[in-house]
């Protein structure tokens, strides 16, 4: 890519996408292309298309993507399964029909059988029964596997995807019916501190193995990718994580401690504990060239950070 090259982003202000554009800004990429849902439903062919044909970028990041957490998954699969499956279909398609020179596909971890061997290696793809509670997010994101890979056996083109573990950062969804279990946990423990609850309930068991990358990492990752490498080099996808998990257990605790609540943890056994483990094998990644360097408390106490502001300006909007 040149620094001048019309790059798209395709949803620039998600947890993924935002954490894009600041790299390329940071890396002095000037001419970034960046859409609303209110200018451009990335669900509508006939938009997508003009939209390509009009601006007609050169390299293409589809972080574009319905996510959430459990609850989310579990409420809404339909929605789940269809939007994401036409915004990839639809710019895929339109990145083929309108010559764009290398396009990067963001998925997910939860693409891997619930009960993969771990490390999650990238050929056990389809090897068994994927988790239950997100089975529509993850079938959607194989899809999109599937799409770059033969697109690029079909029509030659240089499509590449990419798998990243368990994400989390500035702007990232604090909500806590759709978000992810940081955020989640972030906002359960502040909200506990500010109204001197004295305990925290924490879905589950506490007992499942999770990957946590900061995104900014991610988007660190994604654009050495598109800079070095093509999909001849890179083969079907390749892991993005940090190849080593905690307990939620402990996960919950530096939360605790870096909020500063003081009360107690319940966990509530009742709820799902989701895929036991989920750890990436980054070998692939790791022999490309590329490492993370955030460490998992530095990333916390940062995204805290950002939550506390975000907390601070509804506080002013209120007023």
């Amino acid at each position: 890519m040149d620094k001048e090259s019309k790059i798209y982003i395709a949803g620039h202000r998600g947890l993924v996408g935002s954490a894009l554009k600041r790299k390329l800004e940071s890396k002095d990429y000037t001419n970034l292309l960046l859409r609303t849902h209110k200018g451009l439903d990335l669900t509508k062919q006939q938009e997508v298309n003009d939209f390509f044909e009009q601006e007609k970028p050169e390299y293409v990041f589809l972080a574009a993507a319905k996510v959430g957490g459990i609850l989310a998954n579990s409420t809404y699969p339909a929605q789940f399964i269809y939007e994401n499956m036409m915004i990839e279909a639809n710019i895929i398609h339109a990145s083929y029909k309108y010559g764009v020179k290398k396009l990067l596909f963001l998925g997910s971890s939860c693409i891997y059988p619930k009960f993969a061997p771990q490390p999650l290696k990238e050929k056990y793809l389809l090897t068994g029964l994927l988790e239950e509670t997100n089975e529509a997010y993850a079938v959607a994101k194989i899809a999109g596997i599937r799409l770059c890979k033969h697109y690029n056996q079909q029509y030659g083109t240089n499509f590449i995807s990419v798998m990243p573990t368990n994400l989390y950062g500035p702007n990232d969804n604090f909500d806590l019916e759709t978000s992810h279990v940081m955020p989640a946990l972030i906002r359960k423990f502040h909200e506990a501190k500010v109204n001197n609850e004295p305990e925290v309930i924490v879905w589950g068991t506490g007992k499942p193995l999770r990957e946590f990358m900061h995104v900014d990492d991610m988007a660190d990752a994604c654009v050495f990718l598109m800079e070095n490498y093509d999909f001849s080099e890179i083969g079907e996808f390749v892991n993005i994580g940090v190849g080593e998990d905690v307990p939620i257990s402990e996960l919950v605790k530096i939360i605790k401690e870096i909020v500063g609540f003081k009360g107690k943890i319940k966990y509530d056994t009742s709820k799902p504990d989701g895929t036991p483990r989920k750890l990436m094998d980054v070998t692939k990644l790791s022999s490309l060239g590329w490492k993370a360097n955030i460490s998992l408390r530095n990333g916390i106490k940062e995204t805290y950070e950002f939550y506390m502001k975000t907390q601070r300006i509804k506080i002013k909007i209120a007023i």
